[in-house]
């Protein structure tokens, strides 16, 4: 289970980098996984990591995504 949590940390954190390079920052701003250029492994971990309601990875209707950044924890609530 520690190797599990270990890669999906790893996994979320390449896709959240790879989102904030290119500003998808906003549901305004999403961008498909395409335009994110993730990786196979990338894409198979997706649904997993974007599904939680305070899952800093988001997808939007449509199938974009976007990585929520927080100024303070004050904005989650």
């Amino acid at each position: 289970m520690e190797t599990t949590s270990g890669i999906v940390f790893a996994v979320e954190a390449s896709i959240k980098t790879k989102l904030e390079a290119i500003g998808a920052v906003s549901k305004e701003k999403a961008a498909t996984s395409q335009e994110a250029h993730f990786s196979m492994k990338e894409e198979n971990w997706l649904d997993y990591i974007a599904g939680g309601m305070f899952a800093r990875v988001k997808k939007t209707r449509d199938g974009r995504f976007y990585t929520a950044i927080y100024s303070n924890l004050s904005n989650i609530f």
